[in-house]
């Protein structure tokens, strides 16, 4: 229970598994008998072994070193793919993409941004988006999509000095 009395959500415990995150999309995808081309696959993994967020623009620099042609409307097609599918979240506030903890559930999800080490954390807790969605409805308004993104400063970086 939180000092106010109310139950506190359970949490999560997110490690960064860049392989079992790529096998986990990979069979949803064949259970939803989607299509993961290469490219796809290729940006998925780029996505998923990134410690920080992500831009396309660094994501197309990367696939420059590898084999074929990549374009930015390749990676932008690759990246709505999974966007789509709800296997990565665009972090609108700093363009960026990261891989999504629970990519065989159709969710939204508020994010802690550090604006430090530009780290992102998905909080897993139903309870916001539910209350978001309310809020709108009770004011009339018809939610389409969500994106809550909270800046500040993770514990890593608030537990050292300020350069």
């Amino acid at each position: 229970m939180s000092p106010t009395g109310r139950k506190t959500p359970a949490t999560h415990a997110h490690r960064h598994d860049a392989q079992a995150f790529v096998r986990d999309v990979s069979r949803v995808c064949d259970e939803r008998g989607l299509r993961l081309t290469a490219i796809r696959l290729r940006v998925l993994e780029l996505v998923a072994e990134a410690r920080i967020p992500v831009k396309a623009y660094d994501l197309l620099d990367r696939l420059k070193d590898g084999p074929g042609m990549a374009a930015p409307p390749t990676v932008y097609r690759a990246l709505d793919f999974l966007l789509e599918h709800g296997f990565i979240h665009k972090l609108e506030s700093i363009n960026s993409y990261v891989g999504c903890h629970h990519p065989g559930e159709a969710h939204q999800v508020p994010f802690l941004i550090c604006d430090r080490c530009s780290s992102a954390m998905e909080i897993c807790d139903e309870q916001v988006a539910v209350l978001l969605t309310a809020q709108a409805r009770d004011r009339g308004f018809t939610p389409a999509s969500q994106t809550l993104e909270v800046h500040g400063t993770c514990a890593s970086c608030s537990d050292r000095p300020h350069s």
